[in-house]
């Protein structure tokens, strides 16, 4: 739209009207569920964009702080409900906010009524994002005060109340004091009665802030720069102008604070008092403190941010470039959303290689990942999508690498649809046509390349992708634990059926209503309990019409009755239900239907509910008294013991049940499985809530169940089977629970190295149990995971039955403690990865068509393998054709094993057929430039094309013996790496040693935020974020040995971690945060502080005696990362947040270390201090400099002076560095195998 490319010409009048336009706020049209007409206006002094129904409640708010983008048009998923042609917006009155800190941000669209409206938002939004982008730290801390004010008093009385602040503290990652100790500090900051107005408030943040001040005595030591004054209260002042110039001149190493002006600006920009921003500035504590944890005082160097026109002039052979892996998913590799908003959030966080995977769809080409549950996209919309957003935050090219699967003719609509799409942006020429090196990132401003086959490399076509997995979809398994049917993705691949974990089922609307308030389910003589509940609930609180409960209808099986108070008596009406296609809905008149009761409820609690003589809306909800009375899973008499007992016999992890502790009224415990172990639960009731760990609360017990059905409770297990009696009873009869789920063939990562020995052995004689935890087996059959307990007997897991006690001289040993590298082998070759919950080899069952069904199924098949007579597996499909599909695939392979030979020169038949008839369209081919692949014989560096890419899977890149040739090879032409097939749930690989190795593009999952997705947003952090990073110029020589660069020691940090503020809060309880420092590159270092209980607001780490002292060999690709966890109830790490740079743009000092998601998106006022000295090792000048230029430029400097290492004002010229104490570190220079933290659990 042309108006927002007019916004320079906007003069400061005019930004003025504008910015008050929006905070009076318009009524638009609000796209959601529905599109509905609402108020939307910016709140200023929050920095939030509002929406409401009426002028007392808000709908709902955002932050302009999490604002990633303002896209004009109609151009998001809410408007393609609206298709329909009820909605009258035009596309220049719409627009749509993309907000959020998750990979998949939230929308909000919007419908203005003019044109002109639309304009005002689109520049006033973007107006108002960059200054609070830009805002000073004393600002976004009132500002964030005010929205923490609001968040709990809507009514913006500019006020809070003791009451509402004791709830509001916990939400800021703070335990909240006694009510004694908080009216202490009312009246420290002079409030009158029980209230605060917002100085008061802000002065008790100050207040609250300085209870932690070890910080100061750092600056207390004799070898302090600076005098510090009055340290006994938040507002005594503590430093003087002069005294900051010094601590900056000194302590900061700040060389611009020679100018006492820029200290006097820097000073005045943190004094909140106008009366105080004299000539002669003085910090208070609080200040001070503030100024410390603030982006102005940022541990990273902001110069090394800023791009070098200069060094964009090199081949591009010469970079590393920001590249992503199957950039369309949002998910794992298996059934995640395909979304061309992938490709835009990729190309904002600043990728400049986006791949795209082209299959065959109906008329036209489309996106996904194929043999996969992968959702499809159209080619033609991700085109677009690329088009719009490609040079948003990057000017240089943009490489698209095509994965092609297409035939001829949908080649043909491909090549048609880049032309017509990219026009003049698409490159279809060399640049110079007599070149003989790449052109230059600068030379390709603003172009597409395209990577794909081209004809005449290689002289014929493309192979298609022709798997061994000869059939994939959804099945259903029938598991005996729940006594149910799960549906799970299936592969059949190498003779074997693998399965991935079931999918998360829907839960029925009647489960659902398990955990409401108002639900009180079967109620014994129903209409009459229901009236004397409300009657004696509105005795107690003042009869409030509208004063409600929700039971199951007394008269219909399937229905409802909503009962509720009206007029001095109590009412009740039916709530209907009725079939909507394979869905269903709920109404209490016909003309309004709901998709669930809770819908309905809340649709009734904001519109009013018509009866012929009156009018009413639903208010407050009549609770059930303990409702987890009339749950199976709570057992109020129960011992630890007998509870272990339970879950012993239920073998599957998330198998639970709440017990009433024993002796004690208002405790509780909840007893799971997990990782294969029983684990127990406090539960604390604390008058009305019940308190899990210590800061984590709930309503009821039903409601904790529910929290923990959605959320891990411990590690990634949810609750998922609650063990009632009719389940332990099933169990204890042994019958009919056999079971796949209970052969899990690949474990989770955690269980790699278990304590038991894995022994294979096989039965020499049949043996019949004789007691109850005795094997069963007969003669041939494999027991496994044996471990020997006496000479005599051992124990084993056969036919479903695990780790039970069998004979010793029945047997014999087959293998004995499989090595680590062949389960490595076995992932390798699974189709599923880590997502494989299990597998069954068909090749040893018979197959049986359960022609009349089985368990409710009309459509079953049952494996039943030969050895072991009790373990069978049943199958259900969706359809009759389906199940046929799955039978006939599943036979071939039992008949295969009679003629394994005759069927393997079949497949390798018709797998030549397929790579005969494969082509390349010419119209494609015609399109490729530089980027052009080489298939075969890529290990082979004597000859090579400039032109040309070598693409390598992780685990497939050229051998330490070819390192030197990859090298020069990559000097020359470009290289890209991928992620392995295994990493189905789209893990990524360590980029450090394919960067070292001169890769360009080393492709990663950019929707799974992990350690190395966020080095790699640190590496590209450099050079303006353009996407492209010049490699070192010792790197771009013929001579360069890294194992040799790699010996060199060029400079040492000294690290100490000292506080953190303002950190994220982790669900529903108070974070105890811990920091991990990490050096990552050649060599990997690791430092953990110790854990600070209950605080995420303000916590402080005693120091230790010495910092901590990291070794530097290569600068240019060795990055320092700081991680905040927190340590929940079980002692694991919880992620919550991260900042990680490369270490040469480190500055010494005090400094604060802005936190990030794991996006490497800034926190709002999330920081650490930590106090840093980075320390020149050797004059080692000509290694750290990128170019040879800069080297020079830096000599001339430096006319008469011995050349030393000075990148940055931090790196001092100093003595060789003091030993330090390397307790709670642990030090390797090998990659090769997995570091562990000592004392902790946690690996990064």
């Amino acid at each position: 739209m042309a108006f927002i490319g007019q916004q320079g010409e906007i003069t400061e009048y005019k930004k003025i009207l504008i910015k008050r336009d929006l905070e009076m706020g318009v009524v638009m049209t609000v796209f959601r569920q529905k599109a509905e007409r609402l108020t939307v206006q910016v709140i200023m002094e929050t920095r939030q964009v509002a929406w409401t129904r009426t002028a007392d409640k808000t709908d709902g708010v955002l932050d302009l702080f999490e604002i990633r983008e303002i896209r004009p048009g109609r151009n998001s998923k809410d408007f393609e409900r609206f298709k329909d042609g009820k909605d009258k917006h035009d596309e220049n009155t719409c627009f749509t906010i993309f907000y959020g800190s998750l990979f998949v941000l939230n929308t909000l669209s919007l419908g203005a009524d003019s044109m002109e409206e639309a304009q005002k938002w689109l520049i006033g939004l973007k107006l108002l994002r960059e200054e609070t982008l830009a805002a000073p730290t004393p600002v976004v801390i009132e500002s964030w005060l005010r929205k923490q004010m609001y968040s709990v008093n809507q009514t913006k009385t500019n006020s809070i109340s003791m009451k509402e602040l004791k709830a509001l503290l916990p939400l800021l990652n703070y335990k909240a004091p006694s009510s004694r100790a908080l009216k202490d500090k009312f009246m420290e900051v002079g409030a009158k009665k029980d209230r605060l107005d917002f100085a008061q408030f802000h002065k008790l943040y100050n207040h609250i802030m300085f209870e932690q001040n070890e910080i100061l005595d750092e600056f207390k030591k004799e070898s302090c720069a600076f005098i510090l004054g009055n340290t006994d209260k938040p507002d005594a002042s503590a430093v003087l102008l002069h005294d900051f110039q010094r601590f900056l001149i000194y302590e900061q190493k700040e060389s611009w604070a020679s100018d006492l002006n820029q200290v006097r600006e820097l000073m005045t920009t943190f004094i909140d008092d106008t009366m105080r921003k004299t000539n002669d500035p003085v910090f208070t504590v609080s200040e001070f403190l503030s100024f410390l944890f603030s982006k102005e005082n940022s541990v990273w160097d902001e110069k090394f941010t800023e791009i070098s026109n200069l060094d964009m002039n090199y081949p591009l052979s010469h970079y590393w470039i920001n590249s992503s892996h199957n950039t369309y998913l949002t998910g794992d590799q298996l059934r995640s959303e395909s979304s061309t908003e992938a490709y835009v959030r990729a190309l904002h966080l600043g990728c400049r290689c986006v791949e795209l995977d082209c299959w065959e769809g109906p008329g036209e080409p489309i996106i996904y990942h194929g043999w996969t549950r992968t959702t499809k996209i159209k080619f033609e919309d991700v085109v677009k999508a690329i088009n719009d957003h490609a040079f948003v935050t990057s000017e240089f090219p943009v490489i698209l690498s095509i994965e092609e699967h297409c035939p001829l003719e949908q080649q043909r609509q491909m090549a048609r649809i880049f032309r017509e799409v990219f026009g003049d942006k698409l490159l279809t020429e060399p640049v110079e046509q007599m070149a003989e090196q790449l052109p230059s990132p600068t030379q390709l401003k603003g172009k597409i390349i395209l990577k794909h086959k081209k004809l005449n490399v290689e002289g014929g076509g493309v192979s298609k992708d022709f798997r061994k997995g000869q059939k994939q979809g959804d099945l259903e398994i029938w598991d005996p634990v729940d006594k149910r049917w799960n549906k799970h993705y299936c592969v059949i691949s190498d003779d074997k059926l693998y399965y991935a974990e079931e999918y998360e089922q829907e839960e029925e609307d009647s489960k659902k209503l398990c955990s409401e308030r108002w639900f009180h389910g079967h109620m014994k003589d129903g209409r009459q309990m229901a009236e004397r509940l409300i009657q004696d609930y509105c005795t107690e609180n003042g009869g409030k019409d509208g004063t409600f409960l929700v039971r199951e209808s007394d008269t219909c099986v399937t229905g409802f009755t909503l009962s509720f108070w009206y007029g001095g008596r109590v009412q009740h009406c039916r709530i209907r239900f009725g079939p909507e296609g394979e869905h269903s809905f709920y109404y209490l008149t016909r003309n309004i239907h709901f998709p669930s009761v809770h819908a309905l409820i809340e649709h009734y609690k904001e519109n009013p509910l018509r009866c012929h003589d009156f009018e009413v809306r639903l208010t407050e909800a009549v609770p059930q008294s303990n409702p987890h009375l009339l749950e199976r899973w709570f057992y109020s008499d129960l011992s630890r013991g007998q509870a272990e007992d339970y879950l012993l016999r239920i073998p599957r992890d998330g198998a639970f049940l709440i017990r009433q502790r024993e002796g004690e009224p208002d405790s509780f415990a909840i007893t799971f499985r997990g990782d294969g172990k029983v684990k127990h639960c406090r539960i604390q009731k604390d008058g009305n809530k019940y308190l899990l760990g210590t800061t984590t609360e709930f309503e009821s017990l039903v409601e904790l169940v529910s929290y923990f059905r959605e959320k891990p409770l411990y590690r990634k297990i949810k609750l998922r089977y609650p063990v009632t009696p009719e389940l332990v009873d099933s169990f204890s009869t042994g019958k009919d629970c056999a079971s796949l789920y209970e052969v899990k063939a690949y474990v989770e990562p955690n269980e790699i190295a278990p304590s038991l020995p894995y022994n294979t052995v096989r039965a020499i004689y049949s043996y019949q149990a004789k007691r109850p935890d005795e094997l069963s087996f007969s003669k041939g059959a494999l027991i496994y995971n044996v471990s020997k307990e006496t000479d005599d007997w051992w124990k084993g897991d056969s036919g479903g039955k695990v780790q039970f006690f069998f004979p010793a001289n029945h047997v014999e040993e087959v293998c004995s403690n499989v090595s680590p590298e062949t389960k490595d082998q076995a992932m390798e070759d699974n189709p599923l990865g880590e997502l494989c919950q299990g597998v069954v080899d068909i090749s040893k069952c018979i197959i049986q068509n359960l022609k009349n069904g089985k368990n409710g199924k009309p459509h079953v098949l049952t494996l039943q393998y030969t050895d072991q007579d009790s373990l069978h597996f049943d199958l259900a499909a969706s359809t009759l054709e389906d199940l046929f599909e799955w039978y006939q695939v599943a036979w071939d392979i039992t008949q295969r094993e009679m003629s394994k030979q005759y069927n393997r020169e079949q497949e390798i038949r018709q797998q030549e057929e397929v790579e005969k008839k494969s082509e390349v369209a010419m119209e494609m081919s015609d399109l490729v430039v530089y980027c052009q692949p080489r298939s075969k014989e890529k290990d082979r560096f004597d000859i090579y094309s400039y032109k040309e890419i070598r693409s390598f899977v992780e685990n497939k890149t050229p051998g330490k013996s070819r390192t030197k040739d990859f090298l020069q090879y990559n000097h020359k032409a470009l290289s890209r790496v991928y992620p392995k097939g295994q990493r189905v749930e789209s893990s990524n690989y360590d980029p450090y040693p394919l960067w070292a190795n001169g890769c360009h593009m080393v492709a990663l999952n950019f929707q799974t935020a992990d350690k190395y997705t966020q080095l790699n947003s640190a590496l590209f952090s450099l050079n303006g974020c353009t996407g492209y990073v010049l490699q070192p110029e010792v790197m771009r020589h013929d001579s360069y040995d890294p194992q040799q660069e790699k010996k060199k020691v060029k400079y040492t940090i000294d690290v100490r971690v000292i506080a953190a503020r303002h950190l994220p809060k982790p669900g529903r309880s108070i974070a105890s945060p811990f920091v991990e420092i990490e050096l990552c590159g050649h060599t990997e270092e690791k430092f953990k502080t110790t854990v600070y209980r209950d605080n995420g607001l303000n916590p402080v780490w005693k120091a230790p005696a010495e910092p901590i002292t990291f070794t530097v060999y290569e600068p240019e690709l060795t990055f320092m990362r700081f991680v905040v966890n927190e340590e929940d109830m079980f002692s694991d790490p919880n992620f919550l947040a991260q900042a990680t740079f490369p270490v040469k743009g480190i500055r010494s000092g005090y400094r604060s270390v802005l936190l990030k998601n794991g996006y490497s998106e800034n926190l709002e006022l999330a920081s650490l201090l930590v106090h840093i000295n980075v320390n020149q090792a050797g004059i080692a000048e000509e290694e750290l400099y990128s170019s040879s230029s800069q080297l020079r430029k830096k000599q001339s400097e430096f006319s008469c002076e011995p050349l030393l290492y000075d990148t940055h004002t931090n790196i001092q010229r100093s003595v060789a560095p003091r030993q330090h104490n390397h307790l709670m570190r642990e030090f390797s220079t090998s990659r090769t195998k997995e570091k562990k933290i000592i004392n902790s659990k946690f690996q990064s």
